[in-house]
């Protein structure tokens, strides 16, 4: 992870020298705790534009989310990393990310505070269209912006997972889900099943969901985790594994989605 942070922080000096990409810490209040989030846009680009989310992997707001934001903001986006456990904390064992993620996801409406609290701060921006906003997720948050689509969240015109969590104890009901949805998910991924792939195509279709999923060959869980072999090494978690292939093909596939969304009327 240093040396993916350390590229980041690389890429921001660099441009920001020529007063392109703006990053910024902000805290914000929400769900009972005070957060500490990353909002990032570029310059370069006139006028108001569509606001992203990017909400974290179990390990906490780490410098990969905000790594995204920076990649979402050089596309033309306002991008805010979010912070799902508060006061910026992070994992540093998978025993400690799973405990954080569990206790969030235990509680929705503590989880769905905490996100509207991310968004309404991401739609005040200067920068940023309120009208057009969207969020997107890796692992633990691709569960998180797939269950905020669920729960019929406002304004949310689409999300997008990476390599998320499908199961839900709260499936969607008929006609609640108003943001489109994009699913990227590894082919290879074992922690999730077949079962619940299709249990969540059969919610979708029950919901009446705009939805996509996109499978890519050989993709492992956290395929688009450059830091995804060392923690395989590091920790013994199997089944998770870096796919140069796959993370391109998603990233694209996402701008797509993102493209044709925001084009979309109302």
């Amino acid at each position: 992870m240093r040396a993916l942070a350390a590229g980041a922080l690389g890429i921001w000096i660099c441009t920001a020298a020529f007063g392109a990409v703006q990053g910024k810490e902000v805290d914000y209040s929400g769900g009972g705790v005070t957060m500490k989030g990353y909002i990032v846009h570029d310059d370069a680009f006139e006028g108001k534009r569509p606001g992203v989310l990017v909400v974290h992997e179990w390990w906490g707001l780490n410098d990969y989310a905000r790594h995204r934001a920076d990649m979402l903001a050089k596309l033309g986006y306002t991008a805010m990393a979010v912070d799902m456990y508060g006061d910026g904390k992070q994992a540093s064992h998978p025993k400690d990310a799973g405990r954080f993620a569990a206790e969030v996801m235990s509680n929705m409406d503590t989880a769905k505070a905490r996100f509207l609290a991310a968004l309404k701060v991401l739609k005040a921006d200067d920068t940023v269209d309120p009208a057009r906003v969207a969020a997107i997720g890796y692992c633990f948050g691709g569960g998180v912006v797939l269950h905020m689509a669920r729960l019929g969240v406002d304004d949310l015109k689409g999300v997008v997972s990476f390599h998320g969590s499908l199961a839900t104890r709260t499936p969607a009901e008929p006609g609640k889900v108003k943001a489109r949805i994009l699913v990227c998910h590894g082919e290879d991924d074992p922690l999730t099943s077949a079962k619940q792939l299709a249990d969540f195509k059969e919610e979708m279709d029950k919901a009446g969901a705009d939805y996509e999923i996109i499978l890519y060959p050989n993709a492992k869980h956290s395929f688009t985790n450059p830091n995804a072999d060392h923690l395989s090494k590091e920790f013994g978690l199997n089944g998770i594994g870096y796919n140069a292939a796959a993370d391109k093909k998603s990233w694209a596939d996402m701008q797509a989605f993102l493209k044709e969304t925001f084009a979309k009327k109302g």
